[in-house]
């Protein structure tokens, strides 16, 4: 399998090449060149590792063996803490529920960065270098990407996260580990600010003289591919024909995973992305207007966004694989912070995804609503997601699959505002609030960060 960017579609590069680099150097995002083509009966009956070997094989392409690929798949969700690594729970006929909040951060993140962890450590066992894995976080990529890296030989782990803008358990995931190869940059700035600072940071020579830069945010492609496998779990988990899938959405990585099992052959009938009040994904599906607003703060803090990196590989190819036309539109958003999409380009975004944008109010409301009716304690994220879950009534004729993001006790506040009692704490953060915590406070600064950076590697 060869990769090619979004922003030079003539690029031929390996699976292992465009792993450590995470950006392409001309700024845009790596795309496989082809896609590989998957049996969905051929996968019935196999434990969640086995379906993972079969979706994963084909994008490394020979150049990791499938016994090795396996033995790194295996020891990735081996302690996971649900049997089914990422179960379905039923609410009634049609609604359900995909839960990926078992890995050893409680969020989905852990599915795809447990596994990045483990396959950077092999793919370096042979290499006398040096890498620094750099990304940014609203929120849980930060505590997975720390869980997965820490203690690592020869890789150095610099996150950014904006400051005062996470949730407590979120913000203490990151900052209670002390490992010597951790670093936590609390950003005076928003999440898109930490946002291009990393990408300003991938494009700079000097820093990457000194050292090799690895991205670990969605902007990974490897990252994508290893959450594709959960949409074929999913499917495999029910009996029936097709699926639709209902997926709370910040950088738009993990939707586009699901549209990528859709290229392989899912047989998905619809993609409904959730915003929250920061609803750029949804101006963007709806109005085809791509445009910077100011962050707001709400109670689901991970999509807090205004810039969704990923959406990029999705305008390349409505666009036809022209990465000149994509060069030329992300360099005006750039430039204008705002970008208006033909009607053309936002029809091909309408027949892939539906939208929608979900206010706070209705976040808590949600919450309240399926833990009396149901029994079942969302966090805020999964609320967002769940209340368009609610809103599709019992006149439909196949399954609609909601993702839950995290665990609820992350965001505990948000709880008990929601249903008058905070949730119990899971033992992997029941004595986090004791520990010590190590971060560094410094302004929204690209110069700034690259200084701290370079300090510390």
């Amino acid at each position: 399998m060869e990769y090619l960017s979004t922003r030079n579609n003539q690029l031929h590069q390996s699976f292992i090449d465009i792993l450590f680099q995470g950006l392409s150097s001309d700024g845009g995002l790596f795309l496989p060149t082809s896609w590989p083509s998957i049996d969905v009966n051929t996968l019935r009956d196999k434990s969640y590792e086995e379906v993972a070997l079969h979706i994963i094989n084909p994008f490394v392409g020979g150049e990791i063996s499938e016994e090795v690929l396996y033995e790194i798949i295996h020891n990735t969700y081996k302690n996971f803490s649900n049997d089914k690594v990422a179960p379905l729970v039923t609410l009634e006929n049609h609604k359900h529920i995909l839960e990926l909040f078992y890995g050893p951060t409680l969020a989905f993140k852990d599915y795809a960065l447990q596994f990045l962890g483990n396959l950077f450590s092999y793919c370096m066992k042979n290499q006398k270098k040096n890498i620094t894995v750099l990304g940014a976080t609203s929120g849980d990529t930060g505590a997975a990407a720390i869980d997965a890296f820490k203690g690592k030989d020869n890789i150095g782990v610099f996150i950014l996260h904006p400051h005062n803008k996470v949730s407590e358990v979120q913000r203490r995931q990151m900052t209670s580990v002390l490992d010597k190869n951790v670093f936590n940059i609390a950003v005076e700035g928003s999440f898109d600010d930490c946002q291009k600072i990393v990408k300003d940071l991938f494009i700079d020579r000097k820093l990457q003289d000194k050292t090799s830069l690895t991205a670990i945010n969605s902007i990974n492609w490897a990252r994508l591919m290893v959450q594709t496998v959960y949409y074929f779990w999913a499917f495999l988990q029910l009996e029936e024909e097709e699926v639709s899938f209902i997926v709370p959405s910040g950088n738009f990585g993990n939707i586009f995973s699901a549209h990528v099992a859709q290229h392989m052959g899912l047989p998905i009938k619809n993609l409904h992305v959730v915003a929250n009040q920061n609803d750029i994904l949804h101006k963007i599906i709806q109005l085809g207007q791509m445009k910077i607003n100011n962050v707001m703060q709400t109670y689901s803090p991970s999509m807090d966004i205004q810039v969704s990196s990923n959406f990029e590989r999705q305008i390349y190819e409505s666009l036809n694989q022209n990465s000149e036309a994509v060069k030329s539109i992300m360099q005006t958003f750039k430039n204008n912070k705002d970008y208006q999409f033909d009607e053309k380009t936002l029809k091909n975004f309408q027949d892939i995804y539906d939208s929608t944008a979900v206010s706070n109010e209705t976040i808590i409301k949600t919450i309240k609503l399926f833990y009396e009716k149901y029994n079942y304690l969302a966090d805020p994220h999964t609320a967002t997601g769940l209340s368009v879950l609610n809103d599709k009534g019992k006149s439909v004729n196949h399954s609609f699959i909601s993702l839950a993001c995290a665990h609820p006790a992350k965001f505990g506040d948000t709880i008990k505002k929601a249903t008058g009692k905070g949730p119990e704490l899971p033992k992997e953060i029941e004595n986090i609030f004791d520990k010590d915590e190590k971060m560094a406070i410094l302004p929204n600064s690209s110069d700034e960060i690259k200084s701290f950076i370079l300090n510390n590697i």
